[in-house]
């Protein structure tokens, strides 16, 4: 063998072995590709959850302001002045 049959074979094997490393790059790649894809769809789901939870409370009546306070905390107090006047007999 000459020295440029070695020299083809050795920049063939050389080459060769650049172009599987790029092979697992890639698949490696499209792997974590993947991933970052159900993890934005995931997001997306959740941020337009949040948005709609967030609508949902803003058109939704408070009931609270309509409650009337009519109660008088005064009122309760006295109903239970009368259970002094009341002594128990031995």
């Amino acid at each position: 063998m000459s020295k440029d049959k070695i020299e083809e074979i050795i920049a063939a094997t050389k080459l060769n072995d650049i172009l599987r490393k790029k092979e697992v790059e890639v698949k490696k790649s499209k792997k974590v590709n993947i991933v970052v894809i159900v993890l934005a769809v995931l997001a997306a789901v959740a941020a337009i959850a949040a948005v709609a939870y967030a609508i949902y409370r803003y058109f939704t009546p408070d009931y609270l302001d309509d409650f009337d306070d009519d109660f008088d905390d005064d009122d309760f107090d006295d109903d239970f002045d009368d259970d002094d006047d009341f002594e128990l007999e031995n």
